[in-house]
C-alpha cells in the first residue's frame, strides 16, 4: 500500500498562527496541493498530523475520500506507526512544501529516497540541514519499516523532522533535486503569508504558459488570468463561474447587436470569447496543480459553436445585401456561414497549425467584424475575407509560405 503523510503542525511565521500547510496558493491551501500530489502518486491512505480538527481538514478529507482514499487525522504523531505497515511505501511531505507536480512525480514515482539539495542552496531556501553537504528538499519516499521506530520518540517531535532523522540513520538513500528548480519557483517551502503572496504569480505563470498560442485573444486571456486570477481564486470563484460569465457576456453582446448596434455586438462577443479562454486557463491551472476535479474541463466545442452562431446571425443582420423574391432574406447568411466554416476547417486539415492559429481567435474575428461594420463596406469585407482565406490555404497547401523540406534521399 502507498501511504502519504501530510504535516500541519508548524505555525507560519508572522501574525498568523495557522500551520504552513494552510497558506493559500491560487485559492487552495498548500496541504490541498500536497494531497493532490499524494493521490497522483497512487496513495490510498492519507495521514494528516494536526493538533486540531479544522474546516480545512474536513475539506481535505472529503477530497481524499472522493478519490477513494482513506483519510486519518492524527493528533499524536506516534499513531503513524500503527497505520503504516512494514511493506508499505510512505510518502512524506514537509509543512509548507509547494512543488510543481510534474517535477515531484518524476522524482518520487519510481524510487525510494530522501530528496535533498546542496546544503548552501537548501538552507537559503528554508530547508533543514541533514549533514555538512546536504539539506532536505521537503519530500521523502520511505520504506514503511522506518515509521515503526516513530513510536519510540517523544511526542513533541515534528513528524517530518523525526522521519528524516530516522531515514538517514536507517540508510535510506539520498537523491538530489536539481538546484535550478529553486530559482524557477518550481520547488519551494513557504513559511509565511508574505512567502505565499510572493510565490503565487510565478506559480500561475508556470501553469498558464503551458500550451498557449500567441494569438491576441489568447495573450489577453493569459494576461487577465495573471492579473485577476489570484483575486478570483482567493474569493472562491471557480473556473465554471467565469465560463458562465463568458456565456452571459456573449449573449448580451448578441442582444446589443440585435437591438442597438451590430458593431458593439461583434466587439462584446469577442470579449466573451476571451473571458471563456481565461476560464479554460484557470481550469488547466487547477488540473495541472492537481487540485481540480477529474472531469474533462469546460465544453470548449459547445461554447465555440455558440459564439460562431451569434457572429453569423449578427453578420447576416448587419448585411446590406438586397433581397428580392428570387433572392430570399436567408441569402445574407451565406457569406458569414462560409467564412466561419472556413475558419473551422483550415485548422483541421492544415499540417502547419502554428501559422494559422490566429484563425481560431474569436476576439480578433469579433473586433475585425466590428471595425468593418463601423468603417468599411461590410458585405465586401466578408467576401474579400473568404477569398483571402482560401488563397492562404492554397499557398500553405502548395508550400509557398513555408521553407521546403530538404530531400530525404539521394540518387545514389
Amino acid at each position: 500500500m502507498r501511504v502519504a503523510l501530510l504535516s500541519l503542525v508548524d505555525p507560519a511565521s508572522g501574525e498568523s498562527t495557522e500551520p504552513h500547510g494552510y497558506l493559500p496558493i491560487c485559492g487552495r491551501s498548500i496541504a490541498r496541493h500536497q494531497l493532490g500530489l499524494a493521490l497522483a502518486l497512487g496513495c490510498t491512505r492519507i495521514l494528516c498530523a494536526a493538533e486540531a480538527l479544522t474546516g480545512e481538514l474536513v475539506s481535505l478529507q472529503h477530497a481524499a475520500e472522493a478519490r477513494g482514499a482513506q483519510f486519518h487525522v492524527l493528533s499524536s504523531p506516534q499513531k503513524i506507526s500503527a497505520l503504516v505497515g512494514a511493506d508499505d511505501d510512505l510518502f512524506v511531505f514537509a509543512d509548507g512544501l509547494l512543488a510543481l507536480p510534474d517535477d515531484a512525480l518524476a522524482l518520487l514515482a519510481d524510487k525510494q529516497g530522501v530528496l535533498t539539495f546542496p546544503v548552501e542552496a537548501g538552507l537559503a531556501a528554508g530547508f533543514e540541514r541533514i549533514d555538512l553537504n546536504s539539506s532536505d528538499a521537503g519530500a521523502m519516499r520511505l520504506p514503511g519499516r522506518i515509521a515503526a521506530q516513530f513510536a519510540e520518540l517523544p511526542g513533541d517531535w515534528n513528524p517530518f523532522s523525526a522521519l528524516l532523522r530516522l531515514a538517514v540513520q536507517g540508510g535510506v538513500a539520498q537523491r538530489g533535486v536539481p538546484v535550478a528548480l529553486l530559482g524557477q519557483g518550481r520547488w519551494q517551502v513557504l513559511r509565511s503569508e508574505a512567502d505565499a503572496h510572493a510565490a503565487e504569480p510565478a506559480w500561475l505563470r508556470l501553469h498558464a504558459a503551458t500550451g498557449q498560442s500567441r494569438t491576441p485573444g489568447e495573450l489577453l486571456a493569459a494576461w487577465l488570468v495573471l492579473h485577476l486570477g489570484p483575486s478570483l481564486l482567493h474569493a472562491g470563484t471557480r473556473p465554471w463561474l467565469v465560463a458562465a460569465a463568458a456565456v452571459t457576456v456573449s449573449l448580451l453582446g448578441f442582444g446589443a447587436g440585435w437591438l442597438w448596434s451590430p458593431t458593439a455586438g461583434f466587439a462584446v462577443i469577442g470579449v466573451g470569447w476571451t473571458l471563456y479562454r481565461g476560464a479554460a486557463i484557470l481550469t488547466r491551472i487547477e488540473r495541472d496543480s492537481l487540485v481540480g476535479g477529474r472531469g474533462g474541463g469546460l465544453a470548449d466545442g459547445a461554447f465555440l459553436l455558440l459564439v460562431d452562431g451569434l457572429l453569423v446571425w449578427l453578420a447576416a443582420w448587419r448585411s446590406a445585401s438586397p433581397t428580392t423574391p428570387d433572392l430570399p432574406w436567408t441569402i445574407t447568411f451565406f457569406p458569414p456561414v462560409v467564412l466561419l466554416l472556413l475558419l473551422r476547417l483550415l485548422p483541421l486539415v492544415m499540417a502547419d497549425k502554428a501559422r494559422i492559429a490566429w484563425l481560431g481567435d474569436r476576439l480578433l474575428l469579433g473586433w475585425t467584424l466590428a471595425l468593418a461594420s463601423f468603417l468599411l463596406p461590410f458585405d465586401m469585407v466578408l467576401r474579400a475575407s473568404i477569398i483571402l482565406i482560401l488563397a492562404l490555404a492554397l499557398m500553405l497547401a502548395m508550400g509557398i509560405l513555408r521553407v521546403p523540406n530538404p530531400p530525404l534521399t539521394n540518387d545514389g
